[in-house]
């Protein structure tokens, strides 16, 4: 009986097989107790409950991964990316350069749209100095002029570009013909006369250009 109760009131041992400490996250060095082999003092175990023991052993050393294990795994992937990330890299990157090209774009078009608003001011004054242009008020070095001149090298710098000229063919697109004179001098539809000079301003038709035309008999 007391045999027995001994037997009962002793403590079951437990062996912590676990490669890495979870305490210091550090790989502990296999001990001959725990690669199979009997610790000092201790009865050897039969040979089937060693080969037992060794088959345990090799089985959580394959299923444990250690800390080196995945640290190599983490920097493979780095060094060569799979398939996927280069497929999500370069759709990234081509995302990124379209939205640049729009963003450009439409940079441009607001900057000629402000541009264009600010030259129609100008429009008016401009076809005043046309006028007095055709009628000499414009020679030599008088004052008038020079304003002229200047103010007509601002708007050129601002990108604004006039059209219209006498003997150029009539293009319904960019001419608006405020009246027509048959002629026999002509074979097709020219312009005789500007009477407002058309603008554009970069790729932009700001105004057309109001003309005379000589139509073919």
């Amino acid at each position: 009986m007391a045999s027995d109760e001994n037997r009962n009131n002793e403590e079951p041992v437990i062996r912590d097989k676990r490669r890495i400490d979870p305490e210091t996250g550090e790989v502990r060095q296999p001990t001959p107790e725990a690669e199979g082999a009997p610790a000092e003092g201790a009865p050897e175990a039969p040979e089937a409950g060693g080969a037992a023991d060794a088959a345990a052993s090799g089985t959580d050393d394959e299923d444990v991964l250690t800390v080196d294990d995945i640290l190599n795994a983490a920097q493979a992937e780095v060094q060569e990316p799979s398939d996927e990330h280069l497929a999500d890299l370069k759709r990234v990157t081509a995302e990124y350069a379209n939205y640049r090209r729009r963003t450009e774009a439409n940079r441009e078009i607001e900057r000629e749209r402000a541009v264009g608003a600010a030259v129609a001011v100008l429009l008016p004054v401009l076809d005043d100095l046309d006028r007095a242009e055709k009628h000499g008020d414009l020679e030599g070095d008088a004052p008038f002029a020079t304003i002229a001149a200047k103010l007509r090298a601002a708007t050129a710098k601002l990108g604004l570009t006039p059209f219209g000229e006498i003997g150029e063919p009539f293009d319904p697109q960019r001419h608006e013909a405020i009246f027509q004179q048959p002629s026999d001098e002509v074979e097709v539809e020219t312009v005789a006369d500007v009477v407002e000079t058309g603008y554009l301003l970069g790729g932009t038709m700001l105004r057309v250009a109001k003309v005379v035309v000589k139509t073919p008999q």
